[in-house]
């Protein structure tokens, strides 16, 4: 068993204790069958040498090697009463944790110097401060630095053969590299490992290594802890190379948790991890879940999970496959970060303003209003930003000389020791200036903003002239509809599903949650109109209840919502709360929007509850007893298991959109969020022109292209198998057209057949009686 970042082998030590237990078992065996145990079983005794390790540190290499020998004599002394294992030498004579560093091999490290002056190049080394002598603020110590390094004929660096790799490699993330490692060793990295994208977090690299070993063959699996950003995009295209299951030496993930609490080993800091254990070949697996976790009084997470099983794919999810979502174009530049600031002398507070005379209601062009993420959650700060964007430093000097004076001093002692030449020259102007989204914003009086990071993730409208922080996302649209259908629970399964997380909670990426989501395509008209009033409705009262209540957060009210949902008692505090914000109407907003928004996509079936009360699963179980033929009911059987929940169908069905959406845009229709902005040289109705094959194509060709990717090859043999392709067809086709008979979807399959379209009449006829047709 390899750890290839173990530390003081902590792992290497559990590992070993483990298979002395099934060494144990083994001997008792034997014993039991007669045998002489001590005599037979001695050639395949668990000994320390079967565990290696690589470790970096030589401190740390001695401790681990150490903890493997003591950890073998004590487990000696439990089992048999003396410590002597009978070994000679009692120590191997090979050591098997080796210092080395396990990602990177080079010949040589050495200082990177000046090509005019030939001085050695350094930086601040990044926390050593003095105090400004006007401010009073800690700025850098330029005389604080560090060398930067080069590395000579930089490679992959070669791990020791074994079974099985374990570990907990270390969490740095891929913005953070370069701090943490410095610039020769992340550009030494990228040739070293010229197929691994340069994206990725630095524990991926150890994910990579132990991928090929066991694709390879060379070891026949792996088990990593990583952090749980494991999932997202910049990570996980890492993933689906591994685990494409038509590449010869793919392998299959059999275990997985995408998000679990945990405390790093180096800092002793709370973060989330995501573990995978994988083998060769392709293999259904086990996700494990968590679904509640409660901090015990020693401070670690008492956690329980739920498990399911099936097929993992490369988003750690087992059910419908997010890996393979594609952008969509009609959501194309409809969500930014905000601004960046990268200094805190832009900050204005109340008691700025009136030190620099300025009046709130009146701000100068170089003043704007600023809100950051904690503004839309919690408790709103009222604040603003100096705004340079568009002023040469000589023109903000002229136009506006009292504030830049506090940016020279507040902002640029700071500035002058980033990394980024742009931002040390340009130290007036913020680090990210978000050009684009200043621009989409153009005369709009209201943008759509989110925090990028919140247990809750609420959408508000947000007044123009307000400038968000990096911890807003903005969708630049004023359209109520758009509002409501991202506030859904559509939206909101599919963001909990599909979004990576910080922590235990979601962050809302425009490439990973937002450019690949199907809205629902709705003309204009009641229902549209409708779902626009529950938006404006929504924003309404919040902000209502928010102003006759200063103290009233959304996350106080959506916590609130939550327990009120489940049916949980509330406090003395949490019943304030419910009235302050009243909750309950509240409740029934989103309740009236989420049965509309399901209306507006076209899947009226996956409303929670009938109009009798009975919950959907409910009354399919009461169905299924009332059917007469044994044939019947074990279609109907069928039906009911491929229904593994409401939001796995959920996704399912969205997934399926977004490739159908997707295969709409290859032919030229694309549905535009705000086509005035995004596509203003097109048709009036915001589509460019679709091709003749979308005017005149029958249903047949139009089912055939925007399932092309979910259609499969062959009729399956199985009765459940055959429902599970049905529904996805189904479920991926556009609600505009009419809903296609048995023989257009048997065509998906190959040439006539008429007993496989006999069979899918069946399976359409009981789909209809149970409400999902």
């Amino acid at each position: 068993v390899l750890d290839p970042a173990c530390g003081t082998a902590n792992f290497l030590y559990v590992t070993l204790e483990h298979m002395k237990r099934l060494e144990a078992e083994v001997l008792e065996l034997v014993t039991a069958l007669g045998g002489d145990a001590t005599f037979e079983m001695n050639e395949y005794k668990v000994r320390p040498e079967q565990f290696l390790g690589l470790e970096l540190s030589p401190n740390a290499v001695a401790i681990a090697q150490l903890v493997l020998w003591i950890g073998y004599f004590q487990w000696q002394r439990k089992t048999t009463g003396k410590a002597d294992t009978g070994d000679r030498p009692l120590l191997p004579k090979t050591q098997t944790i080796r210092q080395q560093d396990a990602v990177l091999a080079y010949d040589e490290k050495i200082p990177r110097r000046d090509p005019v002056s030939g001085e050695i190049l350094t930086i601040w080394n990044g926390y050593t401060t003095k105090t400004h002598p006007v401010t009073g603020k800690e700025i850098p110590d330029e005389s604080a630095t560090i060398a930067l390094f080069d590395y000579q004929n930089p490679r992959r660096a070669e791990w020791p053969q074994a079974d099985y790799i374990v570990g907990n490699p270390p969490f740095i993330g891929n913005k953070r590299m370069r701090d943490a490692l410095g610039d020769g060793y992340v550009e030494a990295l990228s040739k070293a490992y010229p197929n691994v994208p340069r994206t990725v977090d630095f524990v991926m690299y150890w994910w990579h290594r132990a991928a090929q070993f066991v694709g390879s063959l060379q070891s026949q699996g792996f088990g990593l802890i990583t952090t749980n950003s494991i999932t997202q995009s910049l990570n996980r295209g890492l993933l689906t190379t591994h685990l494409n299951r038509d590449h010869k030496d793919c392998i299959s993930c059999v275990f997985a948790v995408r998000d679990h609490p945990w405390v790093d080993s180096s800092d002793g800091a709370s973060v989330r991890i995501a573990m995978t254990v994988c083998e060769p070949g392709s293999k259904e697996g086990i996700v494990a879940t968590v679904i509640s976790e409660v901090e015990s009084p020693e401070g670690h997470s008492d956690v329980e999970l739920s498990y399911s099983t099936g097929s993992i794919s490369p988003s750690l999810t087992i059910g419908a496959d997010i890996s393979s979502l594609k952008a969509l174009n009609g959501n194309k530049n409809m969500s930014f970060q905000g601004v960046i600031p990268l200094g805190s002398g832009f900050i204005l507070a109340e008691d700025d303003l009136n030190d620099l005379k300025i009046d709130a209601a009146n701000l100068p062009p170089a003043v704007k209003a600023y809100i950051c993420g904690r503004d839309v959650v919690q408790v709103p700060e009222n604040r603003w930003l100096i705004d340079f964007f568009g002023l040469a430093e000589a023109d903000a000097l002229r136009n506006h000389p009292e504030l830049f004076q506090r940016v020279l001093t507040r902002v640029k002692p700071v500035r002058d020791q980033n990394k980024r030449q742009t931002r040390r020259e340009k130290w007036w102007l913020y680090g990210e200036n978000a050009p684009k989204l200043r621009s989409a914003l153009g005369n709009l009086s209201r943008f759509i903003g989110t925090p990028d990071t919140s247990k809750h993730k609420p959408f508000i409208f947000i007044e123009a002239n307000t400038l968000p922080d990096v911890g807003v996302y903005a969708i630049p649209s004023d359209d109520a509809f758009v509002l409501a259908v991202l506030t859904s629970t559509v939206h909101q399964i599919w963001l909990d599903a599909v979004s990576p997380r910080l922590e235990d909670r979601p962050r809302w990426k425009p490439a990973i949650v937002f450019d690949p989501f199907p809205f629902p395509a709705l003309e204009e008209g009641e229902l549209k109109d409708a779902i626009r009033d529950l938006g404006e409705r929504l924003d309404t009262h919040r902000k209502r209840q928010q102003e006759q209540h200063p103290g009233l957060t959304l996350t106080g009210i959506y916590n609130v919502l939550e327990k009120l949902r489940s049916g949980e008692p509330l406090t003395a505090k949490e019943k304030q709360i419910h009235d302050q914000g009243l909750v309950t109407v509240l409740r029934q907003i989103h309740d009236e929007l989420d049965e509309a928004v399901l209306e507006a996509y076209g899947w009226g079936d996956l409303a929670v509850e009938t109009q009798d009360g009975k919950t959907q699963d409910a009354r399919k179980e009461e169905e299924k007893k009332d059917k007469g033929s044994a044939e019947h009911s074990s279609l109907v059987s069928c039906v009911l298991q491929s229904c593994v929940s409401l939001e796995q169908e959920l996704l399912t069905r969205l997934v399926a959109l977004n490739h159908a959406r997707a295969a709409e845009e290859k032919r030229g229709l694309i549905r535009w969020l705000r086509p005035d902005y995004q596509n203003p040289t097109k048709t009036s109705d915001g589509h460019r022109p679709p091709l003749q094959a979308d005017l005149a194509g029958t249903e047949t060709s139009s089912l055939k292209t925007e399932n092309s990717q979910l259609a499969t090859p062959a009729w399956p043999d199985r009765l459940p198998d055959q429902v599970t392709i049905i529904r996805k067809l189904i479920g991926g086709y556009d609600k505009s057209v009419v809903t296609p008979d048995a023989e257009v979807l048997s065509a998906q399959f190959g040439r006539k057949n008429k007993k496989r379209t006999e069979q899918i009449e069946g399976i359409l006829e009981t789909l209809k009686g149970l409400g999902q047709l």
